[in-house]
């Protein structure tokens, strides 16, 4: 029995020394451990997003601004939970919405490569929107009566508002929720992140979203074990996002807007068209404009499947791209300005006279004026009025023999196609917008890349030819094979008629609307290349200056200024007695001078491609506007008329050269942008005066 007693004595020490150990590990080891989970099961920390900032024009008009709507959204995790999946909880919601429960459920499934939209490409933390704008009578039917809600949220939430509708709405982008990706990979958002939060996808909205975002606030509040509130415990207020005051002026925007959708609609076969209104002396842009164009509003409460196929839809005209800067077109002949530049550059004397026939043989083969016309002998200057091509065609065959034609011996000077890199094509302007493309320069280097890339698909088109071509147009399948042969052999070797062509820009030279704008506002003023900007200044909500956004200098014209100039006044007199005439006639030219250059770009199987590049005043240049219409036609005729209306609209003329108001009262950009107060309104709005123009 003693010895019981003794190993029962032994035992219940040993365990009243864990029993010790244990109560000192809980308490002194781990207790601020503890401590911390025990709070936290008390208080939560709730991130309170920042309210966006607004987007301005250049004197103080709202492109895109906030308002408050009723956001009902879905907390997929709580319904996933439930022993139904939440299906008895999607039906009730659809009932009170008016909405098909099914519809509802699709929208809150992740997206996937498999799974189309509607979808939720958001956080898998974040509560998903399913309907972005309900009635307060539908939102008190959720709140009043929650316990048949659970894992709905019905809140007030800041949505984009487009005054303009889709004015813009391409170079203005929109907004989407945040992704998972986007958490992970950029520093310090994932600690931000609202639950709530969306994110630029494009235009100002997405290269700016950082400053227009803001900094969200933090607030603790104390719950019970249900996790309903009880109180506060302590909150920091969010700052709002900055104001993004742009050099676009809304009124020459809806102008342009204007203008290039009556161009479309002039020409039966027109598919898209682009304008941009350049300030000449500082490269902001005043408008930029793209059509088919959308409303923004199909963003808000996420997108339909069938809205989204429509944006990204060729045979709707793919509305959701910029054909402004991303649209590459081969760019006729308001290139010239560039050729007659190389013409300089090469020794070509500038007060030499040229002959202009009706063709010219190149290669072997020829290349004809437009419509055969024979012009005679002809200064550069004329040649740019009057637009003769086997003036350009002679010089570029000249170059390219000089080069050494298709096998030259050491580096070739390619003239032209330097030339036309230093007027900026080739590359991206650097404009403060995503996605812009680079256009193309086809010189020697790039035939030999594309000749690598599509040597293997040629040459077995070569032996293969084209069956599915053949079956509908034998011609063109025969001429395919052919072409396929040619350039499975020497795809590597840059052709006459490659040279001829590209100083008329045809054949494979691109070039985008932006590119162009800022190559002639260039070429009218200072000779510094800049890269346009849409951004002007960054304001905090209480008036304070953040940054001012210039437009750097990225390059210099490869020319003299006595030879800019003539060039300059040869384009002068395109509307007056040139290419551009019939469309100016009757346009009030002693008030205010335009000078510019037509094009017409040719496409196989498609109506020729209609450009008008210009510049007002003559004198002394303030703006410069391009237009584009794919399938437009004859560049007189489609183009030339639309820029004829958009400066009818910036300085206030009727058709009929009488005065009506004027887009820009003061027929000139705003000087500087608009003073915002302490309240976050604009106190004060910058006129620009109105000066002499000629």
């Amino acid at each position: 029995m003693r010895s019981r007693l003794r190993a029962l004595r032994a035992l219940t020490l040993a365990l009243l020394v864990m029993l010790g150990a244990r109560l000192w590990q809980v308490q002194v080891v781990d207790g601020p451990r503890y401590v911390a989970a025990a709070t936290e099961t008390r208080t939560r920390d709730v991130v309170v997003p920042a309210v966006r900032g607004q987007i301005l024009d250049s004197t103080g008009r709202l492109l895109v601004r906030n308002r408050t709507a009723l956001v009902v959204s879905v907390d997929r995790t709580a319904l996933v939970k439930m022993k139904d999946g939440g299906k008895a909880v999607m039906a009730r919601l659809g009932a009170v919405l008016g909405r098909n429960p099914a519809d509802l459920t699709r929208r809150i499934r992740p997206c996937g490569p498999t799974v189309s939209k509607p979808c939720w490409a958001g956080s898998p933390h974040q509560p998903v929107p399913v309907d972005g704008d309900v009635s307060t009578r539908e939102a008190l039917q959720i709140m009043e009566r929650q316990e048949r809600f659970p894992g709905i949220v019905t809140s007030v939430q800041a949505v984009r508002d487009h005054p303009g509708r889709s004015a813009g709405v391409q170079a203005l982008g929109y907004l989407q929720p945040v992704t998972k990706e986007e958490l992970e990979r950029r520093e310090g958002f994932k600690a931000e992140f609202s639950g709530v939060d969306v994110s630029g996808r494009d235009g100002l909205e997405s290269v700016y979203d950082r400053e227009l975002r803001g900094t969200p606030g933090r607030k603790r509040v104390q719950v019970d074990r249900l996790g309903r509130v009880l109180g506060t415990e302590e909150q920091v207020a969010a700052r709002p996002g900055d104001m993004l005051i742009t050099s676009i002026d809304a009124r020459v925007q809806a102008v342009t807007e204007k203008a290039i959708a009556e161009a479309m609609e002039a020409a039966p076969q027109a598919d898209g068209a682009a304008g941009v209104v350049l300030d000449a002396r500082s490269g902001r842009v005043v408008a930029i404009a793209s059509a088919p164009t959308y409303d923004p509003g199909v963003w808000t409460g996420g997108i339909e499947e069938e809205d989204y196929r429509r944006l990204l839809s060729k045979r709707s005209g793919q509305p959701l791209v910029s054909r402004a800067i991303k649209g590459e077109f081969a760019p006729g002949s308001t290139f010239k300005m560039s050729s007659v530049a190389a013409m300089l550059r090469a020794g070509y004397p500038i007060d030499g006279r040229y002959n202009c026939p009706g063709s010219f043989m190149v290669g072997g083969r020829s290349f004809n004026n437009f419509r055969g016309r024979a012009l005679g002998v002809l200064s550069l200057h004329t040649a740019l009025v009057k637009s003769c091509d086997t003036i350009f065609y002679r010089a570029a065959f000249e170059q390219y023999t000089r080069d050494g034609g298709r096998k030259p011996r050491g580096k070739p000077k390619e003239i032209m196609a330097n030339t036309a890199r230093a007027f900026g094509f080739g590359r991206p302007t650097g404009i403060d917008l995503p996605g812009e493309s680079p256009g193309r320069i086809p010189d020697r280097a790039w035939k030999k890349e594309t000749w690598v890339a599509t040597k293997e698909e040629n040459c077995r088109r070569a032996r293969t030819g084209y069956p599915e071509v053949a079956r509908t147009d034998a011609g063109r399948a025969a001429f395919l094979k052919a072409l396929a042969r040619d350039n499975c052999q020497e795809g590597d070797q840059l052709r006459p008629g490659d040279a001829a062509n590209f100083s008329i820009g045809q054949g494979d030279v691109l070039v985008t609307p932006i590119q162009l704008a800022a190559a002639y506002a260039a070429l009218v003023t200072d000779g510094r290349l800049r890269s346009p900007r849409v951004g002007w200044m960054l304001v905090r909500p209480d008036g304070t200056k953040v940054r001012e956004i210039e437009p750097p200098v990225t390059g210099k014209l490869p020319i003299s200024p006595a030879e800019r100039a003539y060039i300059k006044r040869a384009l002068s007199q395109v509307t007056a007695d040139g290419t551009a005439a019939g469309a100016f006639l009757g346009f009030p030219m002693k008030k205010v001078k335009i000078g510019g250059k037509t094009g017409t770009a040719e496409v196989y199987g498609k109506a020729d491609t209609s450009w008008f590049a210009s510049f007002a005043p003559v004198h002394d240049p303030r703006f410069v506007v391009v237009v584009m219409v794919s399938q437009g036609g004859l560049g007189s005729e489609a183009a030339a008329p639309a820029v004829r209306k958009i400066y009818e609209g910036i300085y206030g003329f009727t058709p009929e050269g009488k005065r009506a108001p004027a887009a820009l009262p003061g027929w000139a950009p705003a000087a500087a942008p608009p003073v915002i107060g302490p309240d976050g309104t604009v106190v004060r709005k910058v006129k620009a005066g109105r000066g002499k123009v000629r």
